[in-house]
């Protein structure tokens, strides 16, 4: 009785095995398929570099794509024009695939491997790539869904303003997700990795004071100075440093401090950014500062009121759903890169205060998958998302290693082939992850008890309150 147990396991494995490498061959085969949209979406996102809420061309040809697709297009989500949902299949799991699409302010450059900058906005962080490949990857899953008859509702989103504009929090806020099982993205980077991670939670706000102007030289005594307020709230911000966690961060710079020294300011402006591991320590220390602004104000003889530009929560890892990412990453491997683009990324590094590794070896590589939760120093709107619902992500690199989001050599090579071949990998690990899970149910009942254990009683409520989409908050 035994041995028949053991030829049973070892059939099922053998099973699973054999299914896993057709699914993946299936993978491969459908973001081949769909790899020129998604290449002629990244290079138009990178060409136009829309900043925030203001992406209306690059909404519009992701949109066109999917509805090609047969995909049904729900626009305006939460009040935002540019933010969408393509959505295909009617019963079964509902997987959601986040892709981003806005550009940052005066970091356009040209695609070389010298500092050429341009004028304009740039896609520093490769939303242009993030954008292509998710959708390329919804696109792959449904014409598998189609082609196998399998139940299920893939559905892509398009989530305006990122960078700064909480977009998503907008749209978690206005129940967007609320009916999805899974939710899965993905972020342009240095290497391959699917290991869990978490982010900081992060506020911030332009705190704006208003004196009374005067003659700095002849009648000083009838002012009362706005940039002392955002001097004196600094200087009370810089003291608080040494009383707050450790892994907490306070930044600020002064928008307007005033026309000219001659003249008392009536009005300066402080922009501040407040970051700690977990959302409650933000909603802490933010009070903590908003007793400062106050403070400020009225030892100075101002008055101040302050204009919260956003809000997210950190990211609520989910070891299970990113295992099966992992597993999918380690299935298909690593990028193999030309001669020439290998060369032209040991160019790239030879501008990076520290170069890494081989180029060639970094990106053929996928990192192993660990559980241990690591803890990354940005904040991303992706925060809101894994609270309301269960989500993942991986990296690919498309990017050479050492190189940093929000650099020139960032935004330069998110125009290039070698970042095509990045978001390429990463169609193909979503595509491959929302397969695994259609086909195993089991899965996503997994990630979800874990959503649940980790969530717990914490309830969620968006950092930036009541306040509508800022949609002209890049125009100020």
């Amino acid at each position: 009785m035994r041995s028949l147990w053991v030829i049973v396991i070892l059939g099922l494995l053998f099973v699973n095995k054999g299914m896993a490498s057709e699914l993946s061959e299936r993978a491969r085969m459908e973001a081949e398929a769909v790899a020129p949209a998604a290449r002629d979406i990244a290079q138009h996102l990178w060409e136009w570099a829309e900043v925030g809420y203001q992406e209306h061309k690059s909404s519009e040809l992701m949109q066109s794509y999917l509805r090609d697709s047969g995909f049904k297009i729900t626009t305006g989500l939460a009040g935002i024009p540019t933010a969408f949902e393509a959505s295909y299949g009617q019963s079964g799991p509902i997987i959601g695939i986040l892709a981003e699409m806005d550009a940052l302010p005066g970091m356009a450059h040209a695609p070389l491997a010298k500092k050429e900058a341009l004028s304009g906005a740039g896609q520093a962080c490769g939303h242009n790539l993030f954008a292509g490949g998710s959708v390329a990857a919804a696109i792959a899953v449904k014409r598998w869904l189609v082609d196998t008859g399998t139940s299920g509702q893939i559905r892509l989103y398009a989530t305006p303003a990122e960078e700064g504009g909480a977009g998503k929090v907008y749209l978690a806020r206005a129940g967007v997700f609320d009916d999805l099982d899974v939710a899965l993205h993905w972020h342009p980077g240095d290497e391959n990795n699917a290991s869990p991670y978490t982010t900081l939670a992060n506020k911030s706000a332009k705190f704006r004071f208003r004196g009374i102007a005067s003659h700095a030289a002849i009648s000083p005594h009838q002012g009362r100075s706005a940039l002392d307020a955002v001097e004196a709230m600094n200087y009370m911000a810089n003291l608080m440093r040494e009383h707050i966690p450790e892994t907490a961060r306070i930044h600020y710079v002064i928008t307007d401090g005033g026309k000219a020294p001659n003249i008392v300011p009536d009005f300066a402006e402080v922009y501040y950014y407040v970051r700690a591991p977990q959302a409650s320590v933000v909603i802490d220390l933010w009070k903590r500062l908003t007793n400062a602004a106050e403070g400020a104000a009225l030892g100075t003889g101002t008055h101040v009121d302050w204009e919260v530009v956003s809000g997210v929560w950190n990211m609520l890892p989910n070891i299970a759903l990113a295992r099966v990412m992992g597993d999918a990453m380690q299935q298909l491997g690593g990028i193999s890169l030309t001669e020439d683009e290998q060369a032209f990324g040991q160019q790239i590094e030879a501008t990076l205060a520290n170069p890494a590794i081989d180029v060639q070896v970094k990106a053929m590589e996928v990192q192993p998958f660990t559980d241990h939760i690591g803890l990354s120093y940005a904040s991303t709107d992706v925060g809101d998302v894994s609270w309301t619902v269960p989500t993942a992500g991986i990296t690919t690199a498309t990017w050479f290693s050492g190189v940093w989001p929000h650099t020139w050599q960032a935004a330069a090579l998110s125009g290039t082939e070698s970042a095509y071949k990045g978001m390429n990998k990463a169609t193909e690990v979503i595509a491959l992850t929302a397969m695994r899970l259609f086909s195993q149910p089991v899965l996503v009942d997994q990630a979800k008890a874990e959503f649940e254990q980790r969530k717990g009683e914490q309830a969620y409520n968006p950092l930036i309150g009541q306040r509508s989409p800022p949609l002209d908050y890049r125009k100020k």
